[in-house]
């Protein structure tokens, strides 16, 4: 038995934590958002087996994978079962992709199918491992919902609540630099009361007036104020808006664009390895063979 699943890739543009040490279903972030056609897709097959091992690989490499490990036994606990996991994943981990969400996500799903397990309690336990190691924050519940969204509220449903801003839009990405530790930022009490601080202040502002061009608008303005871009991306994103409108993806060296893709791609090439998707509509899906 195999199950497969596909997690789009998500991009923070500007975020604000929210921990709950009691609940993790109220830990998350508000902020806003882009999910794109890149992602994860992963290949699960399972049988009974004592004692409960896990194995996963990632682009075809044995893999440690701490957060889809986590997010599965979450997902099983302690049921004597042997799992297998194969996940590809379109774009490079700790760039603000939300790689190791989509990975987390897509191998639940999987197994959640395989199993006959709610979809809930999929997107719970890899929302749980993500909060859980200061992987992410938000990711988990914007993939499994999709499109260009606003996270008004933290956490899973009921706590957790998101809207979408309707449209599908081609989108240009960029790998500028070298990867960032999110739990290196996730882990810094100063930095972190910053990041809150403007991003509590431009969730605010774009839901009193949500379109792509606003939120745009104000994930530069994020990205200004909490100082985490080098002088390369900050170039970058202001090489792009030339074409466009372009901003710092959360958290990575990296930047996601919209605009004159021709230009963006010819532009933004020159600091970096470009990737061209659109935004992925759908949200986190089991796929079905063949």
């Amino acid at each position: 038995m195999k199950g497969i699943a596909f997690a789009p890739g998500h991009i923070s543009a500007f975020f604000e934590p929210v921990y709950s040490d009691q609940n993790m279903d109220c830990s998350g972030s508000r902020g806003a958002g882009i999910n794109i056609s890149l992602g994860a897709v992963s290949q699960v097959t399972v049988k009974p087996a004592s004692p409960h091992t896990i194995t996963v690989s990632i682009n075809g490499s044995p893999s440690n994978a701490p957060v889809t490990k986590l997010a599965l036994k979450f997902l099983v606990g302690e049921t004597p079962l042997g799992i297998t996991v194969d996940t590809m994943l379109d774009l490079p981990v700790s760039q603000g992709f939300g790689m190791s969400a989509g990975g987390a996500l897509s191998s639940t799903l999987a197994l959640a199918d395989l199993l006959n397990l709610p979809r809930d309690n999929a997107v719970k336990a890899a929302h749980y491992a993500e909060v859980q190691l200061r992987t992410g924050l938000g990711d988990v519940i914007a993939s499994s919902f999709g499109g260009i969204e606003i996270r008004r509220e933290a956490g899973l449903p009921p706590w957790g609540m998101q809207e979408h801003i309707p449209g599908k839009f081609d989108m240009v990405l960029c790998v500028i630099g070298k990867e960032i530790e999110t739990k290196k930022v996730l882990s810094d009490a100063a930095r972190l009361r910053e990041i809150a601080s403007y991003g509590r202040y431009c969730t605010k502002k774009l839901l009193e007036k949500p379109s792509v061009e606003h939120l745009f608008s104000l994930a530069w303005e994020f990205t200004r104020k909490i100082g985490l871009a080098d002088d390369l991306v900050l170039q970058a994103i202001e090489a792009a808006n030339q074409y466009g409108m372009a901003s710092m993806c959360m958290l990575g060296n990296s930047v996601f664009g919209m605009g004159d893709t021709p230009m963006l791609c010819k532009t933004l090439s020159v600091f970096g390895k470009v990737f061209c998707c659109t935004i992925d509509e759908g949200g986190a899906r089991v796929l079905k063979e063949g």
